[in-house]
């Protein structure tokens, strides 16, 4: 490893961790079980908490009660057996003259671990059993092992570092921060690929200095500065990858140019517009409702895309029942005007055939050019293409699409298929975005280039309903533009959300089910998520329709869906639910998103706790589509402390992006950064809730970067950003 220039971190993720002292075969297999291969892997495995050896705990001062880290020798261990069979290894610790007495119940192997002479941290509460302080089953971190080694026999009394121990594989916190230390003494300098001038204009320490004083602090203040450093290297390097890829997309982009009048965007329903106007301006003079001042904001921006020639890559995020679907067919029938098809894509077959009947409603009346018929035009043509289309059916739409009669497809993941080719395919909208991923996402884009007559890229629109916060916004969808629909169409009543928790406030939710049914309404019942099996879940359903028809909803028509049931069957479901002759529909969340019902006015939600928070305000968006008030219940109690929070988030608000930073801080990044393809480019020690300001500091960074030469006069950053990306990427990305 001995190098004498500054060592570069790709050359850090090439060194096996088999070239460490003390890492032979076993050692390299245990830590391959972690995903610690490298070098890199390790200087980039952070601490998880810090004990300051200098301001430690005294044994002296620790009362009954309290909970505590003490660091502490052992002086002697014993194991037996209790009368119950259980075993029991008694530890006697001590700490600048004062003992303390540690057991640990059906741990065995504490036996070997806690030999005398070992010093570790014990972490836990204190209690008293017969006059002595003992800790009872505390979180140990071994810090000098039985041998006496320490990561640096110097270092008694400083900082000690506490990283992820893992017991599974056998290697302790103090093992893992040898290995670490290891690792940055023979790694010596490490190549800063920022200058002096930006470290200095954005308060950052110099690299070395930063993964030293983030690993091996000399004292409690190195940690800050050396975190904001690391922090800002990974938000840096995430951006710059996504910014270099919307920079080669649009370099290498052939883009369509679509017409667009901003004034056809300035209608109301009822207003003139006659075979001449455009298919947007139509549509919207016969739409029931004008549009919010967020959907003509949004569709502003989305026309001047596409009368780009480069192509639209947009985000679009809007609440439940915030209008994107008005916004998406609009999208369409831009391309459409342009002499061009539109492709639909959605994440099931439900809502694909969903899509497709308010398709059809909204267009009809609709007519387009085509020379090909005898009148020289003919109504705007939507086809449905999932993977139940089979036969003569598929064949014709798919000879549709290649001829130019088809101007609309709808579909699922059947839409990816090597043999659906376009005639000219000018947009792309894809619903509910977090389903699919960014590989996927590409390959329906790629289409328009590689599956089409014409040969170009079409403009790409991608809707989520699920709100998520602008930080993961930033991270997950920051190759594209973003747009928001925050704000709701006139008309739209409330939901008046109730948690049922008692008996009594149950029973009130069933009888509200009876009452909006006799008014001539709909409700649903949502049965829990048992886990995550389909099977399990339509066994829960059917068991659940069964007991409700003869019990709370006795006498009320009761229907069934769930995600095993066929098509076909699925769909003559929901048409008895919408005609009425099914009054309440018993269902698991394959009705989560996009079923829209008007006539529905109630939503009951069976042990609610076991969804997530933004699962839960997908499943109440199903309901207030309609003129009259409607209503959510909660059912169950919930057995934590974040199932309670969750169930009093939604019933205190029904603004989706206000609870999807609540869901931000119950759940953590890692769920929400899951849209994302997961690699070496994962935020390791950045926080999306504490370091926004880092993130939006380093994306500034990156697009002046980008911009100015495409990192071309940056060899250093090239060359680390290599080490984030697979080679077909980087080939992509660094190519010029």
């Amino acid at each position: 490893m001995a190098d004498p220039g500054p060592r570069r971190l790709r050359a850090l993720g090439e060194i096996p961790v088999t070239q460490l002292r003390h890492v032979g075969p076993k050692r390299a297999e245990a830590l391959a079980s972690l995903g610690l291969e490298t070098v890199f892997d390790l200087v980039t495995l952070y601490p998880r908490r810090y004990i300051d050896r200098t301001r430690r705990v005294d044994l002296s001062d620790l009362q009954v009660g309290d909970e505590a880290a003490v660091f502490a020798e052992v002086k002697s261990c014993s194991s037996r057996r209790t009368r119950q069979g259980r075993s029991l290894v008694e530890v006697r610790v001590v700490d600048n003259g004062e003992s303390m007495k540690v057991v640990f119940f059906n741990q065995p192997w504490r036996a070997a671990q806690l030999v005398a002479g070992v010093q570790a941290i014990f972490f836990g509460a204190v209690s008293d059993f017969r006059g002595t302080r003992q800790m009872t089953n505390p979180v140990v971190d071994v810090i000098v092992g039985a041998s006496g080694e320490e990561r640096d026999p110097s270092r008694v009394g400083g900082i000690v570092a506490l990283y992820p121990a893992s017991g599974k594989a056998g290697i302790t916190s103090w093992e893992m921060g040898g290995f670490i230390e290891e690792s940055l003494k023979r790694a010596g300098p490490l190549l800063d690929p920022l200058g002096e001038d930006l470290r200095r204009d954005h308060s950052l320490v110099e690299r070395t200095a930063a993964y030293w004083g983030i690993h091996i602090p000399a004292e409690m203040a190195e940690v800050a500065p050396a975190r904001r450093r690391l922090v800002f290297d990974e938000f840096l390097r995430l951006q710059l990858l996504l910014a270099l890829r919307r920079r080669r997309l649009e370099e290498s982009s052939a883009g369509v140019r679509h017409p667009f009048d901003p004034h056809d965007l300035d209608v109301s329903p009822g207003s003139l517009a006659d075979r001449g106007s455009s298919l947007v301006r139509q549509f919207l003079s016969a739409h029931h409702f004008a549009l919010t001042g967020a959907q003509r904001r949004v569709l502003a921006d989305i026309g001047a895309d596409m009368a780009s020639a480069v192509p639209m890559h947009r985000l679009l995020q809007g609440d439940v029942g915030s209008g994107k679907t008005v916004v998406a067919l609009s999208t369409l029938l831009m391309s459409i005007d342009g002499g061009r098809q539109g492709a639909f894509m959605a994440p099931t077959e439900v809502l694909a055939e969903q899509h497709l009947a308010a398709l059809r409603a909204d267009v009809a009346g609709l007519r387009v050019r085509d020379p090909g018929v005898l009148a020289g035009e003919r109504d705007v043509v939507v086809q449905l293409l999932t993977g139940r289309v089979k036969g003569r059916e598929r064949q014709a739409v798919l000879a549709g699409l290649v001829e130019g009669g088809v101007d609309i497809v709808v579909g699922t993941h059947a839409l990816l298929t090597d043999d659906v080719r376009f005639k000219a395919l000018g947009a792309v909208v894809i619903d509910e975005q977090h389903r699919f991923g960014v590989e996927q996402r590409a390959r329906l884009r790629d289409k328009g280039r590689e599956h089409s007559v014409e040969a170009l890229d079409p403009d790409l629109l991608v809707m989520t309903a699920t709100p998520i916060p602008r930080t993961a916004a930033m991270v997950v969808f920051g190759d594209l533009d973003r747009s928001v629909l925050d704000e709701m169409p006139a008309g739209r009543r409330g939901i008046e959300t109730r948690w049922a928790g008692a008996p009594e406030q149950v029973a009130e939710a069933w009888q509200r089910v009876r009452d909006e049914v006799a008014a001539g309404r709909r409700a649903y019942v949502i049965c829990p998520l048992v886990e995550e099996s389909e099977r399990v879940e339509a066994t829960s359903a059917v068991a659940e329709r069964t007991r409700l028809a003869t019990h709370e909803l006795r006498g009320l028509s009761v229907g069934l869906l769930h995600g095993q049931m066929k098509g076909t069957e699925k769909d003559e479901v929901m048409a008895q639910f919408r005609a009425g002759d099914i009054q309440v529909l018993v269902a698991t969340v394959v009705i989560e998103v996009g079923v829209d019902v008007a006539q529905a006015s109630v939503i009951v939600i069976e042990d609610a706790w076991r969804f997530g928070l933004a699962q839960l305000h997908q499943l109440r968006g199903r309901v207030g589509r309609g003129d009259a008030q409607s209503y959510c219940y909660l059912l169950g109690e919930a057995p934590s402390d974040e199932g309670r929070q969750r169930l009093e988030a939604l019933v205190a608000s029904r603004d989706g992006f206000a609870l999807a930073e609540v869901d931000l801080d119950l759940r953590g990044e890692g769920t929400l950064l899951g849209a994302r393809q997961r690699g070496r480019s994962d935020l390791r020690l950045a926080s999306l809730r504490r370091d926004e300001a880092i993130l939006v500091e380093a994306r500034d960074v990156a697009l002046a970067l980008v911009r100015d030469d495409g990192l071309a006069g940056n060899a250093e950053l090239v060359d680390e950003l290599r080490l984030f990306v697979d080679d077909e990427e980087a080939q992509y990305l660094f190519r010029s």
